[in-house]
């Protein structure tokens, strides 16, 4: 503590109210935790940095006294990844911001990464360009988040995930040496070692510095929303669209307990799929021709493209769930998987049907669409008689619904990765691969003071 106040300043704090804030995320284990008055990820101190240097300070000090650090962007994580297994610090990186740097020429923007998402999308917009990259927490996450947690956008299916959209970064390793990676505009030269720190939740190395590619804001866009007679057809209507080469910007497909409330109440006894393409209108025209014609080959019907421009109105509203959240009793939670196209459906319905037990409402759709597979969304929305009885059902369900999830062979997460809701699950998911991971881990971080206990380790 005295070396850290010597560096750092004012900028330490371990006042209770600041650590007890930081022992939770936005995941509704740690909401409803937090209500209940229980901080069991707390932090011993919070440093808030706004460069590189003060996050390279207190590496410096954290790795000659063996004590942990956490970085934490925004703390919109909804899986309790920035929460710290050890106490120790947490190093709060929503000061690190600045002004961006856009190339033109090359479309590549780069910014500090505690820049918010939104903050750096309307900053393009201004400029006619755009992130295309779109999580629904958009408004609320940092984009060195993105990379920490390997995220993934709404329009996914056309413009990939961060894997995609993440030219390079920076990132300083436990040693404080600062590593910069990325590619122009693809290498051979070994592996790819912007992979290297994707998804790694803090556990290799801090990011300090985001390169993202930028596209021009589209020139035409069109919505479509379709009624299927059942899921089975709105799933292969979905393959056959990405199958065939079609790349229409959102694919979204709803059950019908969703379908009811992305339609606004409209009662559906199929599926409801939403889909928008967008670009040059001649190509953007002719591809939602031959998606509709595949559409109409499964049976769809149009309902118009009304209801898809309203979802786009609301689409990073989290108000749902937090508002059941905020009630004496009320829960809720958000659970992604994703499996091959060969057993996405058996996904869907033993994790629906495993989870009906334990919600009032479960609710699912698919989105996040690839060649050989897909993501599958389940929501589930419920009262207890009071929230301690809430937590206790929140914990069973991420218990039913992983391990569901394993014995169909699926993937544990698609792209809210694992913090701690999946821990425990991590290993026998990963199965030999975990031995890589572990490996990569004391390898970067051989004195082990980044964010320890997360990834199964």
């Amino acid at each position: 503590m005295a070396r850290l106040r010597t560096a750092l300043g004012d900028k330490v704090s371990t006042e209770d109210a600041a650590l007890d804030a930081l022992s939770h995320d936005s995941w509704p284990v740690t909401v409803l935790a937090k209500q209940l008055g229980r901080h069991e990820t707390r932090p011993e101190v919070v440093v808030s940095v706004v460069d590189e240097a003060e996050v390279a300070a207190v590496l410096a000090i954290a790795g000659r006294t063996g004590t942990p650090v956490t970085a934490r962007g925004l703390g919109s994580s909804v899986t309790g990844q920035p929460l710290p297994t050890r106490g120790g610090i947490v190093l709060d990186m929503s000061g690190l911001v600045g002004e961006p740097e856009l190339d033109e020429r090359n479309a590549i923007v780069t910014a500090p990464a505690g820049v918010r998402g939104s903050d750096l999308e309307a900053w393009l917009n201004e400029r006619g360009r755009t992130l295309n990259f779109f999580p629904q927490s958009l408004p609320r996450s940092s984009i060195g988040g993105w990379i920490a947690t390997r995220a993934t956008g709404q329009l996914s299916s056309r413009y990939g995930g961060i894997e995609e959209a993440a030219v390079g970064y920076r990132v300083l390793l436990s040693d404080g040496l600062a590593i910069d990676v990325g590619s122009r505009p693809r290498a051979a030269v070994g592996p790819d070692l912007r992979e290297l720190f994707l998804g790694s939740e803090g556990m290799f190395g801090i990011v300090t510095k985001v390169s993202l590619k930028v596209y021009d804001l589209p020139a035409w866009r069109a919505h479509d929303a379709y009624e299927l007679p059942t899921v089975h057809a709105g799933i292969e209507a979905v393959r056959e669209i990405f199958q065939a080469g079609l790349r229409p910007s959102l694919m979204r497909l709803y059950d019908p307990s969703e379908a009811r409330h992305a339609t606004g109440g409209r009662e559906s006894v199929g599926a409801v799929l939403f889909l928008t393409h967008e670009g040059l209108e001649p190509v953007g025209a002719a591809e939602r021709a031959e998606s509709a014609r595949i559409v109409a080959a499964h049976g769809g019907r149009s309902l118009g493209g009304e209801m898809v421009a309203r979802w786009y109105e609301r689409r990073f509203d989290f108000s749902t769930v937090e508002n059941l959240l905020a009630e004496d009793g009320g829960y809720a939670e958000t659970i992604e998987v994703a499996h091959l196209w060969s057993g996405i459906e058996d996904l869907y319905q033993s994790l629906t049907t495993a989870l009906a037990p334990y919600a009032d409402e479960v609710l699912g759709h698919f989105s996040h669409v690839y060649t050989h597979g897909v993501s599958l969304y389940v929501i589930l929305l419920g009262r207890a008689g009071d929230n301690q009885e809430a937590a206790r059902r929140l914990e069973e369900i991420w218990r039913v619904a992983m391990s569901a999830t394993v014995s169909a062979g699926g993937e544990l997460s698609h792209h809210h990765g694992a913090g701690l809701a999946r821990q425990e699950f991590v290993a026998d998911a990963l199965g030999s691969g975990h031995e890589v991971l572990r490996r990569l881990k004391y390898a970067l971080d051989e004195v082990s003071i980044l964010n320890p206990g997360h990834l199964g380790l």
